[in-house]
């Protein structure tokens, strides 16, 4: 499964949050800035061809839905591109960032440690 345009990520977090839907009901979410129906119909194609995203039919109506889920996205994608670029491939030296920059708390390191020793 190949990375997503910028555009193509938009389009997936709109269908993420709508969990399945029509283009004519994603164009609406698009304000800025705005994309006509045909640019996000030619995205959803492209996001189906990907295997991002499949559709039920309904006559010549598509409704679409994800595929992948925005949690696989952002792990297999995201999560890891930041890491690899930012970080060093290491998610200590993550952690280690939020933590200096303050951006997590001492307790909230406690949870995720009880989580991790959990699994």
């Amino acid at each position: 499964m190949e990375k997503l345009t910028a555009k193509e990520e938009e389009v997936m977090q709109v269908l993420w949050k709508m969990e399945q839907g029509y283009v004519k009901d994603m164009v609406p979410q698009f304000t800025n800035p705005p994309l006509h129906y045909n640019t996000v119909s030619t995205i959803v194609r492209n996001l189906e061809e990907k295997g991002y995203i499949g559709h039920k039919a309904y006559g010549n109506t598509h409704e679409y839905y994800p595929i992948i889920t925005k949690e696989a996205y952002q792990n297999r994608f995201v999560l890891t591109k930041v890491v690899g670029e930012y970080f060093d491939n290491s998610y200590k030296n993550l952690v280690s960032y939020f933590a200096k920059n303050e951006k997590i708390s001492a307790d909230e390191l406690r949870e995720i440690l009880a989580m991790i020793e959990k699994k």
